[in-house]
């Protein structure tokens, strides 16, 4: 079976938490190969839950429900297998990373959770939670925007430092980031799952005027990513310039020549100026014309 790749995020937490899980794996070797201590390492202990109290900063505020209940049901079968990561606070825990395993083993009815104690500054908190959550696989591209943009803004990282972070390039960062300057009818389209990554990369290419009428159609249509890039690429016809409404008595005037003279008259102006036009398509039509206006000069 081949081995499944990670995402490029797991690199992040990963270096953030400092590979617990082979950090604890390894004291345990060393401790069964010497009867000398080894360093101290983090410790996986079991914790009471009720001790435990969720994040108040933490950047996710939605969590699904049927998600949670799967999560739940698989920790009753086998348990949590990867340990939360907490903070002391006085004689109880804040969750720094791990909520989602907390909310769903007090689902499952757990009293007590694997977890590693860890006395982080604010600032390792906070970019903790924000990984944590980046790595997860169901983030649609808009939070996983969202997460990027508030791990720059409040950890203050460049975009360079934020992929260094997360394991990605500074141009993959710099064009997730650009899906946030779509019109929020077009992100409303990516969270719900109707347009890919891939589209609203072609959208941000686009007239601002015109992202949310080709998110439309592109749904409407099924169109694919390579069909909606080719359609962006095409140039776009500047619509032709409205004509102003036109005035009855030029109207009426028009109607009056087109008799008079038994031919196609068209009149262009206002009362104040513009231009008449006769038209004529054989010799006598022209003749016609002619007849016409010498009558009216003769008349005068």
């Amino acid at each position: 079976m081949a081995k499944k790749v990670q995402r490029g995020l797991g690199r992040g937490l990963g270096a953030l938490l400092g590979d617990v899980v082979e950090e604890v794996t390894q004291a345990t070797e060393n401790a069964a190969e010497s009867a000398t201590p080894a360093e101290p390492v983090d410790e996986v202990r079991l914790l009471p839950i009720h001790l435990i109290d969720p994040n108040r900063d933490q950047p996710r505020r939605s969590f699904d429900e049927n998600a949670l209940n799967e999560l739940a049901d698989s920790i009753r079968a086998v348990g949590v297998i990867q340990p939360i990561i907490v903070k002391p606070d006085g004689e109880r825990y804040t969750i720094i990373a791990g909520e989602r395993r907390y909310r769903a083993s007090r689902i499952a009815e757990q009293t007590e959770i694997p977890a590693i104690v860890r006395d982080w500054d604010a600032q390792k908190r906070l970019e903790a939670a924000l990984i944590e959550n980046l790595q997860r696989d169901d983030l649609n591209p808009v939070e996983e925007a969202m997460g990027v943009r508030q791990l720059m803004d409040e950890a203050g990282m460049t975009q360079e430092e934020a992929a260094k972070r997360l394991g990605k390039s500074r141009p993959a960062i710099a064009n997730l980031l650009r899906l946030l300057t779509l019109p929020d009818e077009v992100l409303d389209l990516l969270k719900a799952g109707k347009l890919s990554a891939g589209h609203a990369r072609a959208l941000v290419t686009v007239d601002p005027r015109r992202q949310v009428q080709l998110a439309n159609l592109t749904v409407q249509q099924g169109w694919s990513v390579r069909q909606l890039e080719r359609i962006c690429a095409q140039p776009v016809k500047e619509p032709a310039p409205k004509r102003p409404p036109r005035d009855a008595q030029i109207g009426e005037l028009e109607s009056m020549a087109r008799e008079l003279f038994g031919t196609r008259v068209k009149l262009d102006g206002d009362t104040n100026n513009g231009k008449i036009t006769l038209y004529y398509y054989n010799g006598d039509d022209l003749q016609r014309i002619w007849d016409v206006l010498e009558m009216a000069h003769g008349g005068q």
